[in-house]
């Protein structure tokens, strides 16, 4: 009887420390952020830039081109990561990477946070410099991600799965609000804070994974 009656506030306090290490580590990446834009004139890092090595080179790392949940990911190559001191900052403990119905893209778990996909124009139009936002404050530039994955075996249409995803963005479904309906945001100020999801926007491939959209007007420079 008394441990039924536990069991609920002890869930509540380990999601409640999970949601305040989430935190932690986007205080951390916010930290790194800024000691990279104080080394490059406050320009933002693009989302991908480029090949190598059979693989991709993307803002938190290399990953390899091949079949999921077999490839290489080398994470110190990644942006932010002269500037981190290690690693431990990069995957959310609520990101359940190891439980059924998850789908790895690399032979571990890379990386759990989103890039605002805004801070990264195409090659044709020039880079975005954090110095000119009117509003760092208001603008994310990282979030919880993920998206639900129907196309890549072991995902089917028949058998969507949760996988990690590395941009967010106000057209598609990709920030996770896996923190008791809210989601944890950094901002280019390098606040911390959560948000909930804009109404209607859960996937429904996987409505109880909660992986939705943010507010438009966050993800906007201005």
């Amino acid at each position: 009887m008394l441990a039924s009656l536990l069991l609920p506030v002890l869930g509540k306090c380990r999601s409640g420390a999970q949601r305040a290490e989430c935190s932690s580590n986007l205080r951390q990446l916010g930290l790194a952020a800024h000691m990279y834009w104080d080394d490059h004139d406050g320009v933002a890092w693009p989302y991908r830039a480029g090949s190598t090595n059979n693989g991709d080179w993307y803002w938190f790392g290399w990953l390899e081109r091949g079949a999921e949940g077999a490839r290489s990911v080398d994470l110190r190559q990644g942006v932010l990561f002269p500037y981190l001191g290690g690693r431990g900052t990069e995957v959310c403990p609520s990101l359940r990477v190891s439980g059924e119905g998850f789908k790895l893209k690399a032979t571990g778990a890379s990386y759990g946070y989103g890039y605002n996909l805004n801070l990264s124009p195409p090659p044709s139009k020039p880079p975005v410099n954090i110095r000119n936002l009117a509003s760092a404050e208001e603008t994310v530039l990282l979030a919880d991600a993920a998206q639900v994955n129907d196309f890549q075996a072991p995902a089917s249409p028949e058998n969507p799965m949760l996988e990690e995803f590395y941009y967010v963005s106000s057209r598609e479904p990709t920030t996770h609000f896996r923190h008791r309906g809210r989601a944890n945001v950094l901002f280019c100020d390098g606040h911390v804070d959560s948000e909930s999801p804009v109404a209607g926007s859960i996937d429904s491939r996987m409505p109880r994974e909660g992986v939705g959209r943010l507010r438009p007007e966050i993800l906007t420079l201005k």
